[in-house]
């Protein structure tokens, strides 16, 4: 985390948020010595997780198909 004053944001303000973006570090601004904002970077969060990974998981098996089998349950 670093920590910055408000006129050096205001005159850096472009190269903080490229940075701050490629890196992912969060940047206090502060305004005579207190804290007055915190610059981070967006993410994108999904509404739900449900699904979240559904374009890179990929089953190359038939997972509902039979596998010919007997189980100790039909046995008996």
């Amino acid at each position: 985390m670093t920590t910055m004053k408000a006129s050096l944001f205001k005159a850096t303000c472009l190269a903080v948020m490229d940075k701050t973006n490629e890196t992912g570090e969060e940047v206090i601004i502060t305004k005579n010595g207190k804290p007055v904002s915190r610059l981070l970077p967006y993410r994108h969060k999904p509404k739900s997780l449900f699904g979240l990974h559904a374009s890179s998981l990929h089953a190359h098996d038939d997972l509902i198909g039979s596998v010919n089998e007997d189980w100790d349950a039909e046995k008996a």
